[in-house]
């Protein structure tokens, strides 16, 4: 096997024939790759599940990308450009040689983001639509460098969650992310649950539903 460009766990499905569905998810900032498997635990079991990490250490955990506090404070933050350019190339990387070393169907990637997770992972599909077949991003929102990109996202799935006592990152943001995606022509499921930054027994719950239904069309 070759090295991979990320840290990760393979969590492989329990049973199946031939290339399956995968899912990789993505920490948010400070957490590591272990920080959502508890989360995936209630996942359909037939996806493979990949959590990556972070490539920079940050307070006992790792971290994406620095944050660019010049638009107002920690509430408006945007992702460090050439840090966010890393990290989404890593990720991209990533998602292909994955595709290469398990038996993961490439028409059946998915990825799964907690806030900087979700931003990562939102940026990922408007960069590349072809390669993931949907999206969860859980407390998070559209980075302003890929607003401009959205059209590309249009027709696929995802899955926008929210915190409405958010602090770090308010329910506002996560709304305007799903109202670009959906004028773009995105296939949007947006809920907003009653949590701050983190997620709701509720939201876990309709993301495994959300999964589901997506694998039966798939």
């Amino acid at each position: 096997m070759t090295d991979s460009p990320l840290e990760h766990v393979s969590r492989e499905p329990e049973a199946g024939d031939g290339p399956t569905p995968a899912l990789v998810l993505i920490h948010g900032r400070g957490t590591n790759e272990r920080d959502l498997l508890p989360l995936a635990e209630r996942l359909p079991d037939e996806l493979h599940v990949l959590s990556v990490r972070a490539p920079d250490r940050l307070q006992g955990g790792y971290t994406w990308y620095e944050l660019d506090l010049s638009a107002g404070g920690l509430h408006a933050s945007e992702p460090h450009a050439e840090e966010f350019r890393r990290s989404l190339d890593l990720v991209h990387e990533f998602v292909e040689w994955a595709i290469g070393e398990y038996a993961i169907d490439p028409e059946r990637v998915g990825l799964l983001g907690f806030s900087q997770g979700a931003i990562t992972s939102l940026a990922a599909l408007c960069e590349r639509p072809e390669r993931y077949a949907w999206v969860v991003a859980l407390n998070g929102y559209l980075a302003a460098s890929h607003e401009d990109r959205v059209e590309a996202a249009g027709g696929k799935p995802v899955f926008v969650g929210a915190g409405e006592a958010d602090q770090i990152i308010p329910a506002e943001r996560a709304q305007r992310a799903a109202e670009l995606l959906s004028e773009a022509g995105a296939d949007v499921t947006h809920e907003v649950y009653p949590v701050g930054h983190g997620t709701h027994p509720e939201e876990v719950a309709d993301v495994e539903e959300w999964l589901r239904e997506r694998l039966r069309s798939a």
